[in-house]
């Protein structure tokens, strides 16, 4: 079989041996050939130029010397100090480990090549451990130190002898054993139209790169490569159901749209229009909607919300909206009822902490099917909850439910067809993120915010104007405007000498005491009707201060709420503050957030709080966040994950090779949708593998 060769386990290659392929299996999750292969370099080093002693400085990353042993001294056998030599002045190398090694090695008068880090020790520089190799003889040898890898790395590893020397040896001899085994997985007919080089090629040179260009043409081949695969294995899962016939036809738009829409008390904005048009089209296909609904805090993305729903209602059906918090779907009922007073239309709330008298009734409301839509929490989840018609299922803050979770919703309807499926987030997704962890879905972006909305300033501050700050809050108050403050955490740890909130709500209620001034806390660890009663007294204007942690970076909406002050904003990301600064400026007075930060600042933390005060762009803010932290580490996509792991791909940085690969991607299934062409036949292959067997949650089944 051709894959025999790379499925050889690690420890039968030259130099490895049980404990080593334990060691790497552990450490680098590399346990055969194929695997080892697939572990490229995250940077090389150029090893083509010298440096000589007198220029050596310890603020170089690395050196490379050609220089003479001059004389060696070893200390109680624990230490050995080797001074070289290249006529330009002397260096010290420093050796712990294989002392006895090295001082048979390292004669004096022999001449070698020395590489590693410089480093400042008694005013004199010196490397510790360094890596020594002949002197290259001739041009191409001396050609072929020119580009290192430099692959991932632990301390244990470096422990276990497997050093950055070791790792280039083993991959050498997997390069033989392997190389020959290594099948193409892209036709032929696409790596010419892509202009991409053979897998072959990009192998060898990823790891070993001939030069500067065959680096680049192997780099860019291995990203398109991983890119193409994950954007065609999920444009694949929805070319099939877009042709798939199963799906509710909601062809009427109903006269409890008509009633809702034309008694708003405000226009709908161009996005928001446009949005509902893109729904509507879907509801009345005949296939199923997955649609994923984006918009910054405050676009209005519930309105559309309530309107979507009642399309479903006008078709005979019923409609659910899932919120991740008690206190969001709260808050969402409060605002559907509004808009439905005039449409007649029943609605009903369910949460964990409605009664026992409340779930019955909602229970057999669902039944029978005189509730027409439904807000709530997991709790509509429950077993004994069945809808009689199911027809749409909104998912608000997608991010903070599993895909198993929302498969469990969309499979209580019992009229024998998928709902329609509507997504919406807040938080802002860069474009190449959405791409990747909504591939299958279509999205639908508001990007305009409500007329008259005015932008809300931001200003950081540090701890000497605390006091300035106090006033301020002050005088907001006297005008009758509410503050929120948030802080980071609810206790004080050793790790961490942030300001805590329990410390922090103490010192407000100092400096704005009762009864003149009005303060409610809010945080995780309190019991839900605690928690709700503090929230609705802010919510209602009997509380002037809200102290909170992030609990309220969704779902709070109280438009009298003119200021959002952050406490250690600096351990916030991007997306968090946004989202917490969205909290306000929903009034029509101006509004402030005021980000509080210690005067020590990594620069990363620094730059965060700079663009903050830039821009109220969420969408530039996103893409800055994953440049910056990478797409695992964003606010609201660690429990989503992407679909396939990259090795050498990264959404943050390669989007143009991401939009190419997707454009690609499309191309061939417009053209062959079932991948049955003979031309597409490595494409099909490739897709049965176990890592693109992507689960598609949005089917019932």
């Amino acid at each position: 079989m051709a894959q025999n060769g790379l499925d050889m386990d690690i420890q039968f290659l030259p130099g490895v041996g049980p404990k080593r392929a334990a060691l790497l299996k552990k450490e680098l999750a590399v346990s055969n050939i194929g695997e080892l292969l697939r572990l490229y370099p995250f940077r090389y080093i150029d090893r083509s130029s010298f440096v000589k002693i007198a220029e050596a400085r310890p603020d170089m990353a690395y050196i490379q010397i050609k220089a003479r042993v001059l004389r060696t001294d070893v200390i109680e056998k624990k230490r050995m100090s080797v001074w070289i030599g290249d006529g330009t002045g002397e260096l010290e190398l420093v050796f712990f480990k294989g002392i006895r090694w090295m001082y048979e090695k390292l004669k004096p008068g022999a001449e070698f090549v020395f590489f590693g880090k410089p480093a400042a020790f008694n005013g004199r520089i010196n490397m510790v451990h360094p890596e020594v190799d002949p002197v290259p003889a001739g041009e191409a040898q001396a050609g072929a130190l020119a580009m290192t890898g430099v692959y991932p790395s632990t301390e244990k590893l470096k422990n276990g002898g497997i050093t950055g020397k070791v790792l280039n040896k083993l991959m050498e001899a997997a390069l033989e054993k392997g190389l020959p085994y290594i099948e193409e997985s892209i036709p032929e007919y696409l790596m010419k139209q892509c202009g991409l080089v053979p897998l072959h090629y990009a192998i060898r040179n990823i790891h070993f790169p001939k030069d500067m260009a065959s680096l680049e043409k192997a780099r860019y081949r291995l990203k398109f490569e991983e890119l193409f695969y994950l954007q065609l294995s999920l444009l694949k899962q929805k070319y099939i159901r877009s042709r798939a016939e199963q799906g509710i036809r909601m062809s009427l738009v109903g006269q409890a749209f008509n009633a809702c829409y034309d008694s708003l008390p405000f226009p709908l904005t161009g996005a928001q229009k446009r949005v509902i048009t893109e729904i509507r089209n879907d509801m009345k296909s005949g296939h199923q909607m997955n649609r994923l609904l984006q918009g910054d805090v405050g676009s209005g993305k519930t309105m559309v919300a309530v309107l979507t729903a009642l399309i479903a209602v006008g078709n005979g059906y019923q409609a659910c909206i899932m919120a991740p918090t008690e206190v969001l779907a709260q808050q969402h009922y409060k605002n559907i009822q509004k808009f439905l007073a005039p449409t007649g239309v029943k609605s009903a709330l369910l949460t964990g902490s409605s009664k026992t008298s409340e779930r019955r009734e909602v229970h057999s409301g669902l039944e029978d099917g005189s509730i027409g839509i439904i807000v709530g929490t997991h709790a509509l989840l429950e077993d004994n909850v069945v809808f009689r018609n199911l027809g749409l299922a909104i998912i608000d803050e997608q991010h903070r439910f599993g895909v198993e979770q929302r498969s469990r919703l969309w499979k209580k309807s019992s009229c024998g067809a998928p709902p329609h499926v509507l997504v919406m987030t807040a938080t802002p997704i860069p474009r190449t993120l959405a791409m990747t962890l909504y591939g299958d879905l279509d999205v639908s972006v508001i990007d305009e915010l409500p007329p008259g909305r005015k932008p809300v300033q931001t200003i950081h501050a540090t701890e000497g104007k605390r006091p300035a700050l106090y006033k301020f809050l002050r005088d907001q108050i006297a005008l009758g405007r509410q503050i929120f403050i948030v802080y980071p955490l609810i206790n004080e740890t050793e790790k961490l000498d942030y300001q805590s909130l329990e410390a922090g709500a103490e010192e407000i209620m100092q400096k704005f005491p009762f009864p003149q001034y009005k303060t409610a806390v809010v945080h995780g660890k309190q019991l839900n009707d605690v928690k709700k009663f503090n929230m609705d007294a802010f919510a209602a204007g009997r509380a002037d201060i809200l102290v909170a942690t992030s609990v309220i970076e969704v779902g709070v909406d109280v438009p009298n709420a003119s200021v959002m002050v952050i406490e250690s904003a600096e351990r916030f990301g991007l997306s968090q503050l946004h989202q917490l600064r969205g909290r306000v400026g929903r009034g029509s007075e101006k509004s402030y957030c005021v980000l509080m930060t210690g005067p020590k600042m990594s620069k990363e933390s620094r730059h965060r709080i700079e663009l903050m005060c830039a821009t109220e762009n969420g969408f530039e803010l996103a893409e800055e966040d994953m440049k910056m932290r990478g797409p695992g580490d964003l606010e609201g996509t660690q429990q989503s994950g992407l679909p396939i792991s990259l090795n050498i791909a990264s959404l943050a940085r390669d989007g143009i090779i991401l939009n190419t690969a997707r454009d690609w991607a499309d191309s061939v299934l417009k053209d062959d949708p079932a991948l049955t062409a003979d031309k597409n036949q490595l494409l099909r292959k490739e897709l049965r593998k176990e890592k693109y067997q992507i689960k598609d949650y949005s089917k019932i089944s």
